[in-house]
This record gives C-alpha cells, sequence and structure tokens, in this order.
C-alpha cells in the first residue's frame, strides 16, 4: 500500500519563500557590518583568524546574495532551476575562502607576522556568537521545509559563522590574556578546515533535495520509482519535507 502525503502547498512555499527573503536580507545586513569591522581589526591588529572572519562574512554576504537572487523568482518553478547555480556559488566562495585563510596562516606560523591584541574584535566575535544562532534555525527551519539545499546551506553558512566566533574568541582571548600569539593563526586553520568541509558538503547538496510536492512512502514490500508518478518521490520511513541522502547538505 504506498501513501502519499502532500508537501508544503502553493501558498504556503510563498510564505515560506518570502520569509527566507527576509532571513537572507538580514543575514546580509549583519554580515555587511561584520565584515568591515573585522577586516578593520584584524588589519590593524595583523591578526590572520580576525582578517578571515572578515572574508568569511564577505563570503557570507556572497552567499546569501546568491539565495536572494534564487528566492527573487516569484515562480517556484523558476527558483528550482537556479538552485545548481546557487550551490555551486555557494561552495566555490568557501574553497576560495580556505585558500586563503590558510596560506595566511601558514605565513603567520612560519614567522612572517605575530598578532596584537585587538578587544574590537573579541566583542565582535562574542556579538556574532550569539546573533548568528537564531538566523541559522530561522533559515534552516523555512529551507527545509520548502525543500530548498540552497537555502539550507546558506544556512549551514550562517551557522558555519557561529563555529567560527567562537574559535575566534578562544584564540583572540588566548592572545589577549596569555601572550599566545600562535593561538591567532591556529584558529585560522581551524576555520579554513570547517569551510572546506562545508563547501564540500554544498557541492554536493546540488540535486539532494527533492522538489516540494508529493512524498510517497514504501508502506509495502516491492514499491518502487515506477509506481510512483512523473515528479513524485519514492521514501521509505522518511518524514522530512527535504528529500535528503546521508551526509548532503540539505540534512
Amino acid at each position: 500500500m504506498t501513501v502519499l502525503s502532500l508537501g508544503p502547498s502553493p501558498a504556503r512555499r510563498d510564505a515560506l519563500a518570502s520569509r527566507i527573503r527576509v532571513l537572507v536580507a538580514a543575514t546580509i545586513a549583519y554580515n555587511a557590518v561584520e565584515a568591515i569591522v573585522a577586516l578593520t581589526a584584524g588589519t590593524l591588529a595583523s591578526s590572520t583568524a580576525l582578517i578571515g572572519f572578515g572574508l568569511d562574512s564577505v563570503v557570507e554576504v556572497s552567499s546569501a546574495a546568491a539565495v536572494a537572487w534564487q528566492f527573487s523568482a516569484r515562480d517556484h518553478a523558476v527558483r528550482e532551476a537556479r538552485e545548481k547555480a546557487t550551490l555551486r556559488i555557494i561552495a566555490i566562495s568557501f574553497f576560495v575562502l580556505a585558500a586563503y585563510i590558510t596560506t595566511d596562516a601558514v605565513r603567520a606560523l612560519t614567522g612572517a607576522g605575530e598578532a596584537d591584541r585587538s578587544l574590537p574584535g573579541i566583542v565582535l566575535a562574542a556579538l556574532s556568537l550569539a546573533v548568528m544562532p537564531f538566523l541559522s534555525a530561522a533559515q534552516r527551519r523555512a529551507g527545509r521545509e520548502l525543500g530548498s539545499a540552497s537555502a539550507v546551506a546558506d544556512s549551514r553558512q550562517t551557522l558555519l559563522c557561529t563555529y567560527l566566533s567562537a574559535v575566534l574568541l578562544l584564540g583572540l582571548v588566548a592572545n589577549a590574556t596569555l601572550g599566545w600569539s600562535w593561538a591567532d593563526p591556529v584558529a585560522a586553520l581551524v576555520i579554513a578546515a570547517v569551510a572546506v568541509k562545508e563547501g564540500r558538503d554544498a557541492w554536493r547538496g546540488d540535486g539532494c533535495c527533492a522538489a516540494p510536492g508529493v512524498t510517497v512512502k514504501d508502506a509495502a514490500p516491492g514499491v518502487t520509482l515506477k509506481d510512483a508518478a512523473p515528479g513524485v518521490t519514492v521514501k521509505e520511513d522518511v518524514e522530512d519535507a527535504c528529500g535528503c541522502e546521508s551526509g548532503c547538505a540539505c540534512c
């Protein structure tokens, strides 16, 4: 027996898309300010970690802008068609960020320069640690219900900012209180490693999420895709509107 479970209605999809547009706009605004403060403070303190954090904010702005472009289309079919390009932009931005941070961190560790203390950087990291989890969670919920891999990937990038804020805060505090200048480039390398992972997950997220619509739960042995109408996805014991395989960017 095949059980059909309807996905979001057209009205609900429009409401979710509108919510994502608002959250993306808020993310862009916050990260633009964050990037300016972090890059300025990082340059003044010669802090690789702060500069990397600021560049991550720039990447988050570009990622959010890509999602904003995708969801600027009112038609659901057009948004779906833009999914692949959006995911590629998000993934590539992560890889570029990781390459730059790694190069600069290695340069710092080999004695090319030591980071100074940065009180503005500590305040910024603490503030981001408080703000970013809320933006990420709200966008992730909307993206998963809508079945948008790009929206979820962008929410993961916002969540990444939370992790990076914690790493940055530890590194800056260690340098400021204990004089461990090496903690700054080490924190930067952690940021780079996480960026590579998130870039890989975003790249693999292409085609991961099923388009919202009808999900077919296989309630009887032998039911296959042939038993479903065109455009219907067969899932076993999956209730999430985002039909992902394990490990992809949407899950």
